[in-house]
C-alpha cells in the first residue's frame, strides 16, 4: 500500500472512523494504486497504520467485501478483488447522510424484511433457530465489549433471512451490507450514558420479540415484529435528527 506520513494515516477519532478508512482504502483500489490480486496489509499492519482499533479495521473490511472492491482467500489473507468495476446497484455509508436517505434504506428493508420474516416462520429448522440464537448472543456479547455490534446485528437479520430456505433474500442481505444498520450513527447521536442503554436495550427487546415470533412459527407475528424493529428504527433516527436541528 502506498505510504504516506504516519500524521496523515491516522484516522481522526470519530463515529465514522469505520466509514473512513472504507472509504481511503476503496479510494486507493479505484485509484489503481491498489492493483486487482494485490495482497492487503494484515489486519495488525493496518491497525498500526491508521491507528484504530480492530474493530474499526474487520467493520471497514466488511464494507469493502460487500462493495466487491476485496475477497478473503482462507489461509493467504484479504486481496483486491480482480474485478472492481463500480456494480450496476450498491448502497455505501458515504449516501447515508440525511434523513431521507436512512429512511429510504429502511424502507427497502420492509420490503424484503417483511416477507423474509413471516418466511423464516414458517419454514425455520432447529439449526436455522440456533442461528439466529448464537447471532442475538453476540450483540449481547459485543455490546458488552462497548463495540457497535453493527456486524452482529447484520449477522442477525442475515441468519432470519437464511431461515426462509430461500438463499436469494440471505444473499440480498449480505450484499446491501452493514451500512444498513442504523447502530452506530444514533448510538453516537445520543448524549448520555443512560441514554445509549436505553437504546441498546430497546432495541435487543425488538430482536429478542423477532426471534420467539420466528421460533415459535408464527409468521404473521414474525412479519408484524420486524414492521415495528424498522418503523422504531425510523423514528429513532427521526428524533435524532430533529435534536440536531434544535
Amino acid at each position: 500500500m502506498p505510504q504516506t506520513p504516519a500524521e496523515d494515516l491516522r484516522i481522526a477519532p470519530s463515529p465514522t472512523r469505520t466509514a473512513q478508512l472504507a472509504e481511503r482504502i476503496g479510494r486507493d483500489i479505484r485509484a489503481g494504486r491498489l492493483q486487482p490480486s494485490q495482497k492487503l496489509p494484515t489486519e495488525q499492519e493496518l491497525i498500526a497504520q491508521y491507528q484504530v482499533s480492530r474493530t474499526v479495521v474487520r467493520e471497514a473490511m466488511a464494507t469493502l467485501r460487500t462493495e466487491g472492491l476485496i475477497v478473503s482467500r482462507q489461509g493467504a489473507g484479504v486481496f483486491v478483488a480482480d474485478h472492481t468495476a463500480a456494480r450496476p446497484f450498491r448502497i455505501v455509508s458515504e449516501e447515508l447522510k440525511s434523513l431521507v436517505e436512512i429512511e429510504n434504506v429502511l424502507q427497502l428493508r420492509l420490503a424484503v424484511e417483511v416477507e423474509a420474516a413471516g418466511l423464516a416462520a414458517e419454514r425455520r429448522t432447529d439449526e436455522d433457530i440456533a442461528l439466529i440464537g448464537r447471532a442475538l448472543e453476540s450483540i449481547d456479547e459485543a455490546i458488552a465489549r462497548g463495540a457497535s455490534a453493527v456486524k452482529e446485528d447484520l449477522d442477525f437479520h442475515c441468519a432470519i433471512s437464511a431461515a426462509t430456505g430461500n438463499p436469494y433474500f440471505q444473499r440480498f442481505m449480505q450484499f446491501l451490507g452493514p451500512v444498513i444498520i442504523p447502530r452506530q450513527t444514533i448510538r453516537v447521536g445520543l448524549e448520555t450514558v443512560e441514554e445509549r442503554r436505553s437504546y441498546v436495550s430497546q432495541v435487543q427487546k425488538e430482536h429478542r420479540q423477532l426471534f420467539e415470533a420466528v421460533r415459535q412459527g408464527d409468521s404473521k407475528l414474525a412479519r408484524r415484529c420486524v414492521r415495528t424493529h424498522l418503523e422504531a428504527s425510523r423514528d429513532r433516527y427521526r428524533k435524532l435528527a430533529a435534536g440536531h436541528h434544535r
